[in-house]
């Protein structure tokens, strides 16, 4: 399966009417957050694709204008071509801001979805804007991981954990990718495509 997993800046090469034709065989597109809705909206539209969402911390627009067509995932686990698919939502609190969350006020949805993801034996692909902390993440109070994401990587080994909102320029797409345990941790900031299959691992180009 072949995903592509956008967030935090529109990119150019995405947004016009040739993107799906460059950009051919994307089956699902996973969005991590600080978008406008119309991009997602274009996006969901000219790929012609599933598209799920979680809301960054500067999405205030969504709760009045939400991307038409696309599906909130935060708090959820979705099955997609037998793929559990989970999303959480928003940062660090630093301001008092939309989607902002204390460690444990995320720690409290988390585990609100225990129960399920235990029953469900875990997810396959994590979908957060913030990273988990001490990977990709920063110091400042609003660029900090959530330590109760890496808690998930250990107890349920997804596949893959897909961010935004740590914002990095790549020379090589293998710099967004830390390896925890199994888990490919990658920064899709702007755009990333990957594929993933029925092994452990995905593959990413």
């Amino acid at each position: 399966m072949k995903i592509l997993s956008v967030s935090d800046r529109i990119e150019p090469i995405l947004y016009n009417d040739q993107a799906a034709r460059r950009f051919e065989g994307v089956d699902l597109i996973l969005a991590c957050g600080d978008l406008a809705p119309e991009y997602l909206t274009f996006l969901h539209n000219i790929f012609k694709v599933t598209l799920y969402y979680v809301a960054g911390n500067h999405d205030i627009r969504y709760p009045e204008n939400p991307p038409a067509g696309c599906i909130n995932l935060h708090g959820r686990i979705e099955n997609f071509r037998g793929f559990k698919i989970l999303g959480l939502e928003g940062s660090r609190w630093y301001n008092g801001g939309l989607y902002q969350y204390t460690e444990a006020q995320m720690r409290k949805t988390i585990f609100s979805l225990w129960p399920k993801l235990w029953w469900r034996g875990g997810a396959d692909i994590i979908v957060t804007h913030a990273p988990p902390r001490y990977i990709h993440d920063a110091e400042d109070p609003c660029h900090k991981g959530f330590k109760c994401y890496r808690r998930l990587i250990d107890k349920f080994s997804p596949r893959c954990l897909v961010h935004g909102h740590i914002h990095s320029e790549f020379t090589d797409d293998a710099q967004r990718i830390t390896v925890i345990n199994q888990t490919k941790v990658i920064n899709s900031y702007g755009f990333f495509i990957f594929e993933i299959d029925s092994d452990r691992n995905p593959m990413c180009q």
